[in-house]
């Protein structure tokens, strides 16, 4: 699956559209049937004590329902920006599939719940005591 990479306030990069590219990849090995990536790459400016500042957001289609990440601005490395917003999307990715294949655990009820519930009486019985 090719990602559709959208460039804002960054000029294209070969070697950061190869990590999306590469990334991407491990996503759509991870899980079958990704019909589609959107990434956004922004750099944002005019921060001075960190320099530039760079966000990631994601966009995929997948069976199941779509994901977004949206990525804060915080590091000043876009490759760092680029793992932690393919990990977290990845995370979600294993959610769906884990809601799809109907894998999420119901926990019941504990026997002694109603034995441990403080029992307050009503306020007409309160009074009276």
């Amino acid at each position: 699956m090719e990602p559709r990479i959208h460039w804002l306030g960054i000029s294209p990069s070969d070697a950061i559209a190869a990590k999306i590219v590469q990334r991407a990849e491990g996503l759509s090995r991870q899980a079958e049937g990704i019909q589609r990536i959107d990434v956004w790459v922004d750099a944002l400016r005019g921060h001075h004590h960190k320099g530039d500042l760079y966000a990631v957001r994601l966009r995929l289609k997948a069976p199941g329902g779509e994901i977004a990440v949206d990525s804060q601005p915080r590091e000043d490395d876009v490759y760092v920006s680029i793992r932690q917003a393919f990990d977290a999307a990845r995370r979600k990715l294993e959610d769906l599939e884990r809601r799809r294949r109907a894998d999420v655990k119901a926990h019941p009820r504990a026997r002694g719940d109603a034995a441990r519930r403080r029992l307050i009486p009503a306020s007409r019985e309160r009074d009276r005591a």
